[in-house]
């Protein structure tokens, strides 16, 4: 049977209450691997697992739990080894950066900001701010319309101008939280978004980075922000803080959440 894995953490980690479930229906009971000074929380992973509600649920509560006693490495939900002994080996091959990682994200927790622009508010702002497009918008105007080819031009120079917008906008999204960040991880690009940004906040910060984020509402209300927090520190198990994780943890493949 495979072995899921939820996350990792010293061995010297309080326990989990007894008969604790966790994904699977029934849930699969959750226990303790160790290997020298690590331990890792898994469970039997039942077949064909999707990532449904409730087993979402159960794996966010498994590492809720174990977060209460300490510091615990998040695995992403459907992370599945082939058995006990591939989970244990990398816990002995990769010990010394698993002790790293326990220690740099010891008391800390992880926001992930995503922004994206207020359609009419962001063109408002381009607008307003480049001359030659105010111009050629009043020239269209008065010529009723304007030809084809000046609409066009007029389309490609507001489009050109929203762009350079979305890249300083991501900049200074980045350059407003990162004061307040320990590490910062840059995800995939989507569309929609013109950031998306995963920073790593120890607890006696997270008051000042929330601050940050209104700061930023209030500031350039053409900005649209969706924050998610706080988090296990997903994006900073692998392979560090200064880059994104992947989809494979230390062997054990993992899901997206």
């Amino acid at each position: 049977m495979s072995t899921y894995v939820y996350g990792i953490t010293a061995a010297t980690h309080p326990d989990l209450p007894e008969g604790m479930g966790g994904v699977g229906d029934p849930p699969r009971r959750v226990r303790v691997l160790t290997e020298g000074e690590l331990a890792a929380l898994v469970s039997e992973a039942p077949e064909g697992l999707r990532p449904k509600r409730r087993d979402l649920l159960a794996h966010q509560n498994v590492l809720a739990e174990a977060g209460g006693g300490g510091c615990v490495l998040p695995m992403r939900f459907g992370s599945v080894a082939p058995d006990d002994g591939t989970v244990t080996g990398v816990l002995a091959e990769r010990a010394d950066h698993y002790r790293e990682r326990l220690r740099t994200l010891d008391g800390k927790v992880e926001y992930n900001v995503k922004a994206g622009h207020v359609e009419a508010a962001v063109l408002h702002r381009v607008m307003s701010e480049n001359a030659e497009l105010r111009a050629l918008a009043e020239a269209n105007r008065q010529a009723g319309g304007g030809s084809y080819a000046d609409r066009l031009r007029l389309g490609e120079m507001v489009v050109g101008a929203v762009r350079v917008r979305e890249a300083e906008d991501a900049v200074e999204i980045r350059q407003t939280l990162e004061p307040e960040a320990a590490a910062v991880s840059v995800g995939p690009e989507s569309t929609g978004w013109l950031a998306n940004l995963s920073f790593l906040v120890g607890q006696g910060s997270v008051m000042a980075f929330l601050a940050g984020v209104e700061r930023l509402r209030g500031s350039h209300p053409h900005l649209e922000l969706s924050v998610n927090g706080p988090l296990p520190p997903y994006s900073f198990v692998e392979p560090g803080p200064a880059e994104p994780a992947g989809s494979v943890v230390g062997g054990v493949r993992g899901g997206q959440e």
